[in-house]
């Protein structure tokens, strides 16, 4: 059995102490989200957060320049590959910013930092085939350093963790599908 006056587990069934959860809801309501069972360093959660913020914005501004710029034979399809992920990566700069409000934090939006702080690049890319491989390894950091923001969340902070998951898997079809691309296109190169 648990000490823990709000949880009791006993021979493999849960009983909460709801008098308990009820006092605990009313402490420090100015928290929001935030209660006593969030385990993670809130400081270091808020700061990865916003980098992770700056990220999301760099790759929306570089594929929308990609967006814009992509000329050729087969720019038109390339060209809605590089919308389509620009939008995806707005909606998690969206998440993101949301999930720091949520966490008592604030989104740091400041464009004089925003290069520094994100862990992608912003390159141009010169022409088609250039513009898809500075987006195929802008993808591939995020993949890493995402991967890693779960690993040292694991269960202290399983909301924030689950957000990161859900963005990762997205990530991940654009890096599938910018090798995808890059295939394709390297071929009709030859």
């Amino acid at each position: 059995m648990s000490k823990d006056k709000s949880l009791v587990i006993k021979s493999g069934s849960f009983v909460s102490d709801v008098k308990e959860l009820r006092r605990r809801a009313r402490a420090h309501m100015e928290q929001g989200a935030v209660t006593e069972g969030y385990k993670a360093n809130l400081e270091t959660v808020v700061r990865i957060l916003n980098e992770a913020l700056a990220t999301e914005i760099v790759c929306v501004l570089r594929y929308k320049r990609h967006y814009y710029m992509a000329a050729g034979i087969h720019a038109g399809a390339v060209a809605d590959e590089f919308l389509e992920h620009a939008t995806a990566e707005q909606r998690h700069v969206d998440q993101i910013a949301e999930r720091i409000t949520q966490l008592g934090g604030e989104p740091d939006l400041n464009p004089e930092s925003l290069a520094s702080r994100s862990h992608s690049e912003y390159v141009e890319g010169k022409g088609l085939l250039d513009m898809i491989r500075e987006d195929l390894v802008a993808e591939r950091i995020v993949i890493e350093s995402y991967s890693e923001m779960v690993r040292f969340l694991g269960t202290d902070d399983p909301t924030t963790r689950r957000m990161l998951e859900e963005i990762l898997s997205e990530e991940e079809d654009h890096a599938n599908d910018l090798r995808t691309l890059l295939e394709s296109l390297g071929k009709d190169e030859r």
